[in-house]
């Protein structure tokens, strides 16, 4: 998880491929562009998915002099679907549904969660909630079976799981799934002293041999090599403006 703040030009034109990506916008505004002629403004709220797939080339930018506050979480694509069309899918806040606890609501940007399916159309399942606690409070989560999960809070501070584990403003934590047969969601209990807001993410472990380096995630070095090869040699094709 990449927990970033930037002006204009950090994230100009680069390629990417074999994994996918998913920005979530904090604060500012993120200009996205692309050298298939995508074009598109995220604010504060906002996510963008990418699919890399084979060969994705783009550019992340602040609008104007805006200083952008963006978390962005890399998840590995399976073997099989490395060599995939690059695609790219734009979340508006607005268009996310809501879900109301008692002390708080959830935002379900991707997966079903409670019943409520969010709008992110990924290569493989993913979950991505937002939960916000208004006050002081208790919320227990449903985590998809086979599901390891990523936690980022964003605000205050909440105890997590059975051991009440505590975690503050940018604490991270991650939960990984026990094997044994027990094929069904997991419950985690997540309690707010105050108000708070964190972010869980959750998918299935790949088992895969992965190799990253520089913009690229593959299954071994000679891949990334190639990699390297194609873009230099232009297979990526022209450059994102």
């Amino acid at each position: 998880m990449a927990d970033d703040w930037f002006k204009r030009g950090t994230f100009s034109d680069h390629p990417h491929r074999g994994f996918q990506t998913i920005t979530y916008v904090i604060d500012g505004r993120l200009e996205h562009i692309d050298n298939h002629g995508g074009h598109s403004i995220l604010e504060a709220g906002d996510v963008q998915y990418m699919n890399a797939g084979w060969a994705a080339r783009h550019a992340e930018e602040a609008v104007d002099d805006d200083l952008i506050h963006t978390l962005q979480l890399w998840l590995n694509l399976p073997k099989h679907l490395k060599n995939t069309k690059t695609s790219y899918q734009n979340i508006h806040v607005e268009k996310v549904p809501v879900v109301s606890f008692e002390h708080g609501y959830l935002k379900v940007y991707s997966g079903n969660i409670s019943g409520v399916v969010g709008p992110m159309n990924s290569l493989v399942p993913i979950t991505m909630t937002e939960i916000t606690f208004t006050e002081t409070g208790k919320y227990t989560y449903n985590l998809p079976e086979n599901h390891n999960a990523f936690i980022v809070v964003r605000a205050g501070e909440v105890e997590i799981g059975e051991s009440k584990v505590k975690l503050k403003k940018t604490g991270v934590a991650t939960l990984t799934f026990k094997e044994d047969g027990n094929d069904q969601e997991s419950e985690l209990v997540i309690n707010a002293n105050e108000r708070a807001k964190l972010l869980i993410y959750s998918g299935v472990p790949l088992k895969e041999d992965v190799v990253q380096y520089g913009p690229f995630v593959m299954n071994s070095m000679e891949e990334i090599q190639q990699a390297f090869r194609d873009f230099h040699e232009g297979k990526f094709g022209p450059p994102a403006k």
